[in-house]
């Protein structure tokens, strides 16, 4: 005899209705998080700017049929497309985090919470150009910014006990999930709609992470985060045609989200939803490089002055005895390789590769994870006499709400017995604790990448209105896209 299964419909499950609730009704008030938020948008524009420099970028680009033009439609900033905003989305999003340069979330799980701005950024442009042709008032870059922070919040708070990645999946998870509850918003959708289409974004296919670990490293961890913010963009306006939601998406026995993909576990959840996560944002500021060997690399920046004089021949590296890097357990999991790196990709989330650049050169750029410089044998030979260790302090120290740190150690061996200073760093320059010194920094950065696509004119006018709080935020968001875009 067959078990009674009850048809009756529950009521949305309270994950998603306390997401809706947030994104509908919370009111931002943290200056501190307004602000950062502009620092954020600055930045995540850069990195975009740079990844333009990069054929394996540009070549995804633009619209599916060659020369296809939107009427209204979202531009991108940097190029002279204009597209839907759904395809827009994904092209900005690709150019976001092609370079893994923008911003940072380290926790139970991690990820770049400005992956979110592809959506967020087509959609605020799309309504305002919309808004314009009938008559209505564009939507201002403080729309912008409020979208950006609680994306940032969502896909944060999600985070913080919650390891995706040890069930396999890839963290851009986080960004479908956030960017469809503010897209959904920004398209004029109420409460009931943001439940709706955050329900589909967690029965939507989710990521593997197969292209971020050997063997099968690969460039799709590059354009992923722009998958998953154009895909949300697609949930958000399929719900405004009045397509349906999924009640208990996340708690349906057997058929739901925690069963499938979570191992039958609920989400558990430190802090309520608010504007923690932009306000302790990670900036990635002096070079791109998984968070995780931020600081490893600032180590060996400095122990280059130190004994970079002594890696410069094979033979002068074959005296190293060991190199010992000092870190937390999270790095070890995702980035401590040995063997053969054959990539870019590969090659930026590999702390022995990363550290052994900053060894040999005392700097990192992103042309240091092209083949051309990967074929210099003393970066392998480096390598191999590295050893990763955990310190547990660190992994503590690491997941401590209070402290945050992302420490690193590093120190050089040698064959006669001396060795280098063991030196530590426990917060990236791109931490909260570190604004003070990072921000100017930042601003240098935005500027170099400004300088890579526009002229001297532009590059001072749009510096100027970003690094105005008050006059940015009150600009209409096409006005702000246009001076960052061509005709």
């Amino acid at each position: 005899m067959s078990a009674h299964i009850s048809n009756v419909r529950p009521q949305p499950d309270q994950v998603i209705v306390d997401i809706a609730n947030y994104v509908a009704d919370y009111e931002i008030k943290s200056d501190e998080a307004f602000d950062t938020a502009r620092n954020c948008l600055m930045d995540t524009l850069g990195c975009g700017f740079e990844a333009l420099d990069y054929p394996a970028c540009t070549k995804l680009l633009g619209p599916v049929i060659a020369g296809t033009m939107v009427p209204n439609g979202a531009k991108v900033p940097g190029t002279s497309y204009q597209l839907d905003p759904i395809l827009a989305a994904f092209n900005i999003g690709a150019m976001i985090r092609w370079l893994d340069f923008n911003d940072t979330w380290l926790a139970a799980e991690w990820g770049h919470p400005s992956d979110n701005l592809g959506g967020v950024l087509a959609v605020a442009d799309y309504i305002s150009r919309k808004n314009i042709t009938e008559g209505k008032t564009p939507l201002t870059i403080k729309d912008v910014l409020t979208a950006m922070i609680k994306a940032h919040e969502i896909q944060g708070i999600l985070a913080l006990e919650n390891s995706f990645n040890r069930v396999g999946l890839d963290h851009v998870i986080l960004v479908k999930i956030a960017s469809t509850a503010v897209v959904t918003k920004l398209l004029g959708g109420n409460k009931e709609d943001i439940i709706n289409a955050v329900s589909n974004a967690f029965v939507d296919g989710q990521s593997l992470r197969t292209y971020r670990h050997s063997p099968n490293t690969g460039s799709r961890k590059s354009w992923a985060a722009g998958d998953a913010t154009s895909r949300a963009v697609r949930l958000a306006w399929m719900t405004l045609q009045g397509e349906m939601g999924y009640p208990s998406a996340l708690t349906a026995k057997t058929w739901g989200f925690y069963d499938v993909l979570f191992k039958g576990n609920a989400f558990t959840f430190q802090r309520p939803y608010g504007s923690y996560v932009m306000e302790q944002v990670l900036f990635k500021i002096s070079f791109p490089a998984e968070f995780h060997a931020q600081t490893a690399v600032e180590c060996a920046f400095q122990l280059n002055a130190e004994v970079g004089n002594k890696l410069q021949t094979l033979d002068q590296i074959a005296q190293i005895d060991k190199i010992v890097i000092t870190t937390h357990e999270s790095a070890i999991r995702i980035i401590d390789k040995t063997g053969p790196l054959d990539n870019p990709a590969d090659r930026d989330h590999c702390i022995q590769y990363m550290a052994a650049i900053g060894l040999l050169k005392g700097s990192l750029t992103a042309q240091d994870y092209e083949d051309a410089v990967a074929a210099d044998p003393r970066i392998d030979a480096v390598r191999a006499k590295m050893v990763c260790v955990e310190k547990t302090e660190y992994t503590a120290d690491y997941h401590n709400p209070e402290k945050r740190s992302i420490a690193n150690a590093i120190q050089v061996f040698f064959n006669d017995g001396s060795s280098s200073s063991n030196i530590a760093v426990e917060y990236p320059i791109g931490h909260r604790r570190r604004r003070g010194e990072g921000i100017p920094e930042l601003v240098k950065k935005f500027q170099v990448n400004l300088a890579r696509r526009f002229d001297t004119k532009t590059q001072a006018d749009v510096l100027a209105l970003c690094l105005d709080q008050s006059k940015l935020e009150s600009t209409p968001v096409n006005t702000f896209v246009d001076m960052l875009s061509f005709a």
